[in-house]
């Protein structure tokens, strides 16, 4: 070989070498990161989104950039991190809003694949629901709202923050299980939803804990219920739906983060670390575990099972109040 040539395959092999994805993850990242959020501002996945960014460029000293993009029940913002470049500076916030739009919206209608076209990153943490009423509303528990709503087809509503997100999935499920016929009313986000019901446009929501218990304290709704397996820490004079009167009634919101597919191996495992060391930080769990939020910390492999499981789960929700 001569000479020249020597030169040209030894920096070829060189930009080979620097430019692995191992490489990459190592001096990952060098500029702004974005996190689309596919909710408006102010509900749980906003709020976790800020707090994990302004950590992570604690951690990585590059910025976070939180980035809203509200709309088609989260599919909007969803797509726009599907389509985006899979190299680690676009990552999504999501929620099992998007595990239950795989079975609510048809492909066409998302226009996405949510295993095919993103990658589990981490999943951040999980809350209760707790179900509300506006205080004009003549019931006092669970079981005064339901026997409400049985006297009234059709003429109560309640308000959620889009088709699919969690709040419509447990309001649906709600129904199902009480057999009352209460309609639907979806807004834009969960603010708007919240507004709403704090003034008096709808009667009841299904909110998460974190966000709806400051509106519980200054008396601007009426908990009826949560609904966990057992009692909120936030809430423990509020019964659970269970115990109030819906055997078997369980729903949450959980949160965690995903990257456009084929994003680098090397960068997704950086992120997972990441994510998952800030979870467990002692103020981080003291401010979730009084807001009512518990973390969650799984592998990205371990991730992608419960997205999967979480798909079947609520493709057989839906199938249940599709049958109501």
């Amino acid at each position: 070989m001569t000479r020249p040539g020597f030169a040209l395959a030894l920096a070829a092999g060189l930009l080979t070498l620097f430019s692995t994805p191992r490489c990459f993850a190592q001096d990952y990242p060098t500029h702004a990161v974005r996190i689309i959020v596919p909710f408006g501002p102010g509900g749980p996945a906003d709020v976790a989104a800020r707090l994990i960014g302004n950590v992570l460029q604690e951690s990585f000293g590059q910025p976070f950039v939180i980035e809203n993009r509200s709309g088609a029940g989260g599919v909007i913002g969803t797509l726009e991190a599907a389509k985006s470049q899979a190299d680690g500076y676009t990552l999504l916030m999501m929620s099992n809003t998007q595990t239950a739009n795989e079975s609510l919206l048809t492909p066409a209608q998302r226009k996405y694949d949510l295993m095919r076209d993103l990658a589990p990153i981490a999943p951040v943490n999980y809350s209760d629901l707790v179900i509300v009423v506006h205080p004009s509303v003549p019931a006092k528990s669970i079981s005064e709202f339901i026997a409400l709503a049985k006297s009234q087809p059709g003429r109560l509503n309640y308000a959620s923050s889009g088709q699919g997100t969690p709040y419509h999935m447990a309001g649906e499920l709600f129904k199902a299980m009480a057999e009352i016929d209460v309609v639907h009313v979806p807004y834009r986000n969960s603010g708007e939803a919240r507004s709403g019901v704090i003034g008096g446009q709808v009667q009841m929501m299904i909110d998460a804990v974190p966000a709806m218990a400051p509106n519980v304290a200054e008396n601007q709704v009426r908990a009826l219920a949560t609904t966990g397996k057992q009692r909120s820490a936030v809430l423990p004079n509020v019964p659970t739906a269970g115990e109030a009167g819906v055997p078997g009634y369980e729903a949450t919101i959980w949160l965690g983060l995903m990257a456009p597919a084929g994003t680098p191996k090397p960068v997704i495992d950086k992120l997972n670390a990441a994510v998952t060391a800030l979870v467990k930080r002692p103020e981080i769990v003291k401010l979730w575990t009084e807001q009512g939020a518990v973390p969650m910390t799984m592998t990205p492999d371990e991730f992608e099972k419960f997205l999967r499981g979480d798909i079947v789960k609520w493709a057989d929700v839906v199938k249940k109040f599709d049958k109501s």
